[in-house]
């Protein structure tokens, strides 16, 4: 029986999952074709094989180039990269060289064809296995087939990375955050109070 206590209003059926990721996307299979668009309809999909997807509306100059060659890169961005990844969302790349107004390096992937921004902490490089029409938008259902990791946030000897100290941004219903206070690790609720009380102290 729900409390009675608790109200609730009632809203018309919307994407009210939030926040999610403000990642910049960059496709095309050649340096003149060279795009980003930012995405926030991304996510995983799947663990083996490693799978991801992006959804973009028909009309946006990225899904040509991402339904042409079949790949792109999945770019997580943080605090520095925040002016770039709102002015790639706005502007199209039928008008502009995102990468040079933008003042960022693209370098070519390792297993696809589509370029990684070299500044952004990660870079996913995925390779499309089907794309699915949804009504407003496409989805791009994609195969994971490298990650590259900065490695100024990257600990060598645990083999992980510190996504905190990256600075990653979410984006919520118009607006930007900064990721936020740590608050208990996965399984933290289940955890034995002595080795609970061992890890608040690292």
């Amino acid at each position: 029986m729900m409390n009675s206590k608790i109200k609730k209003i009632h809203w018309k059926p919307g994407t009210m999952v939030s926040p999610v990721p403000a990642a910049m996307v960059s496709c095309g299979n050649s340096p003149e074709k060279y795009n980003i668009i930012t995405i926030a309809w991304t996510g995983t999909t799947n663990t083996t094989p490693p799978m991801a997807y992006v959804s973009i509306r028909k009309s946006r100059h990225s899904h040509q180039l991402i339904s042409e060659s079949g790949e792109f890169v999945i770019n997580l961005t943080n605090k520095e990269l925040a002016y770039a990844t709102d002015w790639c969302g706005v502007k199209s790349g039928r008008d502009f060289d995102k990468f040079k107004e933008m003042k960022l390096t693209a370098v070519k992937g390792e297993k696809v064809s589509a370029p990684i921004i070299a500044e952004a902490p990660i870079n996913i490089e995925c390779k499309v296995t089907q794309i699915i029409s949804l009504g407003s938008h496409d989805m791009f259902l994609a195969e994971v087939v490298h990650v590259q990791a900065s490695e100024e946030f990257f600990d060598i000897e645990t083999e992980k990375f510190d996504f905190h100290k990256s600075r990653p941004i979410v984006y919520s219903h118009g607006s930007y955050y900064e990721v936020g206070k740590f608050i208990g690790k996965f399984g933290y609720s289940v955890m034995k109070k002595k080795t609970a009380k061992r890890l608040s102290k690292k």
